[in-house]
């Protein structure tokens, strides 16, 4: 025996699984962005090395940094890593010190 079903079952069937998936489709995790420049609102803050300092100065005060890459492009400019900044160098003198972002908490892998 065959069976036959009528266009507008097979319609409403079509439509009954197509909400269903859309349905699964929409539900998700919500997603929290928090825009870099205010995730280190309520971070202590610290003493940066100013544009315009030396090399020197920035050693004499902050101490010797954790890494230091050789100077890049033209014109040339170095990088000094310390623990909480990077400094950008130019020739003898900072153009640029930036924090470097640390999460507030680690994700815990499970």
């Amino acid at each position: 025996m065959q069976t036959t079903r009528s266009f507008p079952e097979l319609i409403l069937r079509l439509a009954l699984i197509l909400s269903l998936l859309v349905g699964a489709l929409a539900i998700n995790a919500e997603e929290i962005r928090i825009p870099i420049g205010q995730q280190a609102n309520d971070a202590p803050t610290i003493e940066l090395p100013t544009k315009g300092m030396t090399k020197m100065r920035v050693q004499t005060q902050f101490g010797d940094p954790l890494e230091m890459s050789a100077p890049k492009g033209n014109p040339p400019i170095s990088q000094w890593k310390y623990s909480d900044f990077v400094v950008y160098i130019e020739s003898d003198h900072v153009i640029h010190s930036v924090r470097v972002f640390k999460p507030k908490t680690e994700m815990k892998s499970e």
